[in-house]
């Protein structure tokens, strides 16, 4: 016999993990290629992975009160909110990885050249300048290495799914089914 369960909670996790990805690096893109580079905001970008992140909530309460019958435990809701967001991180970095090979990995020098503008027109001062420049071109040297790159992107945006779990798990958590 087949677990059931065990399938509609790997389905849960797909769907939802894909579903959030979508959102997240649909976002990020449009910001991207709609402010020039440089000009996208981080806490934008941050506050997008928090709101489409909210689908690890309700996907572990749709499975909670589907499946399960309104009971869970921290551990597996918990699982199945790190499982979206393992699914919904893999998603981003695979597509940011398209786009940079896309646009010929353009996004550094942008992002570099926008950093060192606005310090610019800031009046950053001669030395400061300097030293930007020089933090600059180490970021480039270390964003063309792969195994650098990947786990960068990964770490943008797994710990907002990581803490988004934890806290859905800690709300939607019902170990006892209630007795009326």
């Amino acid at each position: 016999m087949v677990n059931t369960g065990n399938m509609d909670m790997k389905k849960t996790i797909l769907v939802y993990g894909l579903l959030t990805g979508t959102v997240i690096i649909g976002s990020m893109l449009w910001g991207i290629t709609a402010t020039d580079h440089g000009g996208f905001s981080v806490w934008l970008g941050y506050l997008i992975m928090i709101v489409a992140m909210t689908m690890i909530f309700i996907g572990i309460k749709r499975y909670r009160d589907t499946e399960l019958g309104g009971v869970i435990k921290f551990n597996q809701a918990f699982l199945l909110g790190l499982g979206i967001a393992l699914i919904a991180s893999f998603i981003y970095v695979l597509v940011w990885e398209i786009y940079l090979a896309m646009t010929d990995y353009a996004f550094i020098d942008g992002y570099s050249a926008g950093m060192i503008e606005r310090a610019q027109n800031e009046g950053m001062a001669e030395a400061e300048m300097q030293a930007l420049q020089a933090k600059m071109a180490k970021m480039k040297a270390d964003y063309a290495n792969v195994f650098y790159r990947l786990p960068l992107t990964f770490s943008e945006i797994f710990p907002v799914g990581l803490l988004v779990s934890l806290i859905s798990a800690g709300i939607l958590r019902n170990p006892i089914e209630s007795r009326p």
